[in-house]
């Protein structure tokens, strides 16, 4: 018997559960070892799902939903890529490591809430729109299978902001 295939919606909700467990099970990890290899479960996730949502699922909603959400949906983006380059570059008992985990988990559920909101959310928009999201979700599922094995053969990737342009930041002391 063959499997049914998600459609976008159903493979980007499945996504962000497994995030959102991996997230609860990170709350609950005292051993930095654990801690470790549940930020960087979270890390992978989110940067799979990013890429798949950015390269297929929101370029097939480009004009077709509304363009703030569409727009905002790319900044959160950028701003999870910021919290998750700084975890990978970290480690547990770091100054504010923790911290970044814990802000990076309340910016995704925000994301999540946006995306998933009955009637207006940019998933409800999406299916108004009649976009063929059985296509789409078979489209995602081999880009995702493809990110995971080129993931575990060679590391994890740089994140890629789309959105944010080139700024100078000035490091202050580090907080006490």
């Amino acid at each position: 018997m063959t499997k049914k295939a998600q459609d976008a919606i159903a493979l980007l909700k499945a996504d962000h559960r497994t995030v959102e467990e991996l997230f609860e099970k990170f709350e609950s990890a005292k051993a930095p070892t654990k801690q470790a290899t549940l930020a960087k479960q979270i890390c992978t996730e989110l940067i799979i799902h990013t890429i798949i949502e950015e390269e297929i699922f929101y370029p097939a909603l480009k004009g077709k939903i509304e363009d703030d959400m569409y727009d905002e949906a790319h900044v959160e983006h950028d701003g999870a890529k910021l919290l998750i380059s700084q975890i990978l570059a970290g480690e547990p008992g770091q100054d504010f490591w923790e911290a970044k985990v814990t802000v990076l988990s309340e910016e995704i559920k925000h994301h999540v809430h946006e995306e998933e909101m009955p009637k207006e959310g940019m998933f409800a928009q999406a299916r108004a729109a009649d976009v063929d999201l059985d296509a789409l979700g078979a489209q995602m599922a081999e880009r995702k299978a493809e990110l995971q094995a080129q993931f575990e053969a060679e590391g994890l990737p740089t994140p890629t902001t789309r959105t944010l342009g080139p700024v100078e930041v000035e490091l202050g002391a580090p907080v006490a």
